[in-house]
């Protein structure tokens, strides 16, 4: 039986809107920066309430990121806001040489990301951001799984010194988490325990995986699952003591398996606790036009993928 349960979907945009006017409340040194997107990214309730403090650049991303650079120079918190597909493939660059190799305390806020984008199709459905994020030396890495987890991301972000990319969606999803639970960074969230599998999850992706463990625990499979809400830096010392209790591990992410979450944890147990591992993602493919959930069946992302794959890692016990 799920241990969880929700009264309402929400989306983790909404999340962030909500966050950034907590953080705006209590930091006067927040601005935030859109591409022309307020409504979609969730900034508007922050354009209202603090004109002048916020900035609308227009369709020009390249230039947002560099004037948000400049703008922490000067002592600012700035949030960028624009969809994950332009808040890094289109801006790479002026991340890596105005952000990262300086240093500079930017938040890259990132919408609309992964498969759920959903009917927008394979051009705006990021599913390799995560990895470009990841790679970027001093780059932080934030993936919270539900509007509550959501806001209080945005409150920890905005605190924490240095550059960080905070990945959300765009479908709403259970809003499960406690409201008043403060947020870590670095930190993951063990949601169930268990002695016969690890499954190791972030975003949209949680729900359904404590679906999935729940199956499980009929057929057996006891799983221990932990919302890995950081990427990076990534909780080594949780997935260690998880891994050596379960003896396997499964990593579920809507990306691409080249570059997340899979291939951090992969990294990290080739050197220090080798276990016999699945990666469930995109498997080096764009995605498509569809409905959220008919896409993420199509990739095999839902409670029955997820069931299987942990049955068939078993059976390599």
């Amino acid at each position: 039986m799920n241990p969880y349960s929700y009264t309402e979907k929400k989306d983790t945009r909404s999340g962030f809107g909500a966050g950034l006017m907590l953080a705006a409340q209590e930091l006067p040194q927040v601005v935030a920066l859109c591409a022309d997107l307020t409504g979609s990214v969730k900034m508007d309730a922050f354009a209202k309430a603090y004109p002048e403090r916020f900035f609308q650049v227009g369709i020009a991303e390249a230039n947002m990121i560099s004037i948000a650079a400049g703008m922490a120079v000067a002592g600012k918190i700035p949030f960028t806001g624009t969809f994950a597909e332009f808040s890094t493939g289109r801006v790479y660059d002026q991340i890596r040489q105005s952000v990262a190799y300086t240093g500079a305390n930017v938040k890259i806020y990132a919408p609309h990301a992964g498969l759920t984008v959903g009917e927008d199709g394979a051009t705006h459905q990021a599913l390799e951001d995560l990895g470009m994020m990841r790679m970027m030396p001093g780059m932080t890495v934030v993936h919270p799984c539900d509007y509550n987890q959501a806001v209080q991301a945005v409150v920890a972000v905005a605190k924490h010194e240095g550059p960080v990319y905070l990945r959300c969606g765009r479908p709403t999803v259970p809003n499960f988490t406690p409201a008043d639970q403060k947020f870590e960074i670095g930190k993951g969230y063990v949601l169930r325990e268990g002695n016969d599998v690890t499954i190791l999850t972030m975003g949209h992706l949680v729900w359904p995986v404590l679906e999935a463990a729940s199956v499980l625990d009929e057929k057996g499979v006891h799983a221990e699952v932990i919302n890995m809400a950081t990427l990076k830096p990534l909780d080594e010392a949780c997935v260690l003591r998880s891994v050596r209790k379960t003896g396997c591990v499964l990593t579920c992410e809507e990306h691409q398996i080249n570059g997340g979450l899979g291939d951090a944890v992969a990294q990290l147990l080739v050197h220090k606790h080798l276990v016999p591992m699945e990666m469930m993602g995109v498997n080096d493919q764009f995605g498509q036009s569809g409905k959220p959930q008919e896409l993420l069946d199509f990739y095999g992302l839902n409670v029955e993928g997820i069931v299987n794959r942990v049955l068939a890692l078993r059976e390599r016990l």
